[in-house]
């Protein structure tokens, strides 16, 4: 068996015409037959390209100049964009990132569900593609003995300090960190500094309600005794009357992870409130909701019109979160069942359904794969099953839950293509046919896609 070298070499620098890009966004282009990725290049383009990996069947590489650009190419509107990460498609044209994260669902349900001929829509995606995101986390550190904000670059912990706003979240979360942060500064509390574990600011965090403009400031700080807080709340408040609640977590831990297990409310109210539809949300520094409300919408409406309830149907909400699907689903079914493992997500599903004023929903902790079989032996029978997991997909026992429930129907709503079509697999096998699939841009500028699935039972 003979030994196959790469065609080529790291360092080398090569021209490189690219044909296809993969789904996180990088350009594809071979020599040879051998691929290259290149981050931030566009099929049909040719470049200067410099490799900088190589292994036995593929290699990566830097883009060095593009010497034929493609007609998608745009210039990225911001400052910070190659820096960053935090973005990945600014580069292109949002048309092409439409119609990249379709394509993306088509070849994820040929090659891993093997699901082919199903209606995969044109992705629904948004008249202005920024300024969507109602929730921002940005990290404190400090510079010449100043106060910095900003995300990290790339694969480092390093704050990129020249950062001074994020044109795909609300504006008026960009004008918060600024304020808390020049008032911080003023004040003399340190950022946290992770090396030593010393100081305390680590993170300034603002959530706002689109349709209410309520805004919510959070402080998560390494301890909870902090000097000058009071006068930075009465500064804050006095100069913005949309703020409605301002909160402190405590992390005190070594970790990545931005907020510790203790919240404590500073000023105002434990709650904001923000409305998708005519569904009215109450939303703390903890809740799950959703970053993209208008899109959000949509989204949910098309999961409404797969779902097809008439009043008459009983329907199971598999990790229901904060109640956001659960009650959409409750003003058209006769009952709604929502099940989810994190209880403070339970909580606040039954608050807003008290909020809302809807009593044919009830929500449940648990592992939905343990309380549906559970359910089923109390002879529970749902006509319809709506599932929205995490990226790794549905845990098979709740696939096999679901097969043994035999609803009509089933509404898969997912952020993850490949464990997307893994999952329609194994439900087509138990008996189950996909009839269509509405991908929806949650999160435009980058790679990332929801999809709406309807599958009908096989008579």
């Amino acid at each position: 068996m003979t030994k196959t070298t790469p065609p080529v070499t790291k360092n080398q620098t090569i021209e490189l015409t690219f044909e296809d890009i993969t789904h996180e966004g990088a350009g594809v282009g071979k020599i040879d037959g051998y691929p290259l990725f290149v981050p931030y290049g566009l099929p049909g383009e040719k470049a200067e390209v410099k490799v900088i990996k190589v292994k036995k069947n593929f290699g990566f590489g830097r883009l060095i100049e593009v010497t034929e650009e493609s007609e998608d190419r745009v210039k990225p509107p911001c400052n910070v964009y190659y820096q960053c990460g935090g973005c990945q498609l600014q580069h292109m044209s949002y048309e092409m990132q439409l119609d990249m994260k379709r394509n993306q669902v088509q070849s994820a349900l040929k090659k891993i569900g093997h699901i082919e001929d199903i209606p995969v829509h044109p992705t629904i995606g948004m008249e202005d593609p920024w300024r969507y995101r109602n929730k921002v986390q940005i990290p404190v550190g400090s510079k010449n003995g100043e106060l910095i904000t900003g995300f990290y670059r790339k694969r480092s912990h390093e704050i990129i300090d020249d950062m001074a706003r994020c044109i795909i979240t609300d504006e008026v979360n960009d004008r918060m960190v600024e304020a808390v942060r020049e008032i911080a500064n003023r004040l003399g509390i340190p950022a946290y500094d992770e090396k030593n574990n010393r100081g305390i600011l680590r993170h300034i965090m603002v959530r706002s309600g689109q349709e209410t403009k309520q805004t919510m400031v959070v402080l998560v700080t390494n301890k909870e005794k902090v000097n000058g807080l009071d006068t930075l709340i009465k500064e804050i408040t006095e100069t913005n009357p949309h703020v409605k609640s301002i909160v402190q977590n405590i992390n005190p831990d070594r970790t990545n992870v931005i907020l510790g297990k203790k919240t404590k409310v500073l000023w105002g109210e434990e709650y904001i409130y923000d409305q998708i539809g005519d569904i009215k949300f109450a939303i703390s520094a903890k809740s799950f909701y959703q970053v993209n409300p208008p899109q959000t919408k949509k989204l949910y409406d098309q999961a409404l019109e797969y779902a097809n309830l008439s009043g008459n149907e009983t329907v199971i909400d598999a990790y229901c979160g904060i109640g956001t699907i659960s009650l959409f689903l409750a003003k058209k079914a006769k009952k709604v069942y929502g099940v989810e493992i994190v209880p403070e997500a339970v909580s606040d599903a039954k608050e807003n359904a008290k909020l809302n004023h809807i009593d044919n929903a009830e929500f449940f902790v648990g592992q939905a794969e343990k309380v549906m079989p559970w359910w089923r032996a109390q002879g529970l029978q749902p006509d319809v099953v709506v599932v929205d997991p995490p990226r790794k997909g549905c845990d098979e026992a709740l696939l096999e839950a679901m097969l043994e429930m035999k609803p009509e129907r089933i509404v898969y709503v997912s952020c993850n293509p490949s464990t997307l079509a893994r999952d329609l697999r194994i439900l087509e096998d138990g008996g189950y046919e996909t009839k269509e699939v509405q991908p929806v841009d949650m999160f435009p500028q980058t790679t990332h896609i929801e999809n709406v699935c309807w599958l009908e039972r096989k008579m």
